[in-house]
């Protein structure tokens, strides 16, 4: 998928969130935003799993990093930490934590 071929229920969710920046009341966008920003961290754990789980699936059949990073629009090197398992920056050893 092209980055420029978004599907219809992700662009509406994008509109969505426009659509909370660009609340009159400060007050009510503020809470609005509280609410979204819970509720995504909510559903971020439940994501990374969905989308792991298609990166194990390819890599099962043999399909390489490489296309499967352009499938999904992301780098190599995300892919890799996907299958890995720690596809997350917060999950990432710092750079002193490395020997």
């Amino acid at each position: 998928m092209a980055e420029d071929s978004i599907p219809e229920e992700v662009q509406r969710v994008f509109t969505a969130l426009d659509g909370v920046a660009q609340m009159p009341d400060p007050i009510a966008r503020a809470q609005a935003i509280s609410r979204v920003l819970k509720d995504q961290t909510e559903r971020n754990k439940k994501f990374y799993e969905l989308r792991r789980q298609v990166v194990l699936d390819l890599r099962e059949q043999k399909v390489s990093y490489r296309k499967i990073a352009a499938t999904l629009g992301v780098s190599l090197g995300t892919v890799q930490d996907i299958e890995r398992g720690s596809g997350r920056w917060s999950t990432r050893p710092k750079k002193d934590d490395v020997s």
